[in-house]
């Protein structure tokens, strides 16, 4: 049980980086020092999609999975909900590239507009 739960929050913990990485630029609209976290989040993904690497993260929840006794996901709200937000069936190498290219570029027009918002307060 133990092991279920730990792997569960490993999951959250992958969505929340996924959406950090994609959304937190935002972020520094209101804490500036956030940036300083966020660029290096925003490379990383960007590089284990244009890598097709596998992040860190999804091995360590196989493992947690495999140590509670677990063969497989079972359905509950996370495993139903998230994962396949996580781990896509159709997902692609040029999938990955695309999404990439839209970490990126969600990002770049993210920090153009706070570079004008804090440029006009100045």
């Amino acid at each position: 049980m133990p092991y279920r739960l730990l792997a569960d929050l490993v999951v959250i913990l992958h969505l929340a980086f996924v959406a950090f990485a994609l959304f937190g630029g935002l972020l520094a609209l209101k804490w500036k020092r956030i940036v300083w976290l966020h660029a290096p989040a925003v490379l990383w993904a960007a590089a284990i999609e244009f890598g097709g690497w596998v992040c860190p993260l999804t091995p360590l929840e196989i493992w947690l999975r495999e140590q509670g006794g677990e063969t497989g996901y079972r359905s509950s709200f996370i495993d139903y909900y998230i994962l396949p937000l996580l781990y896509p069936a159709s997902l692609t190498r040029e999938m990955q590239f695309v999404l990439g290219v839209v970490v990126l570029a969600v990002n770049f027009a993210g920090y153009a507009w706070v570079w004008r918002r804090w440029r006009k307060n100045l």
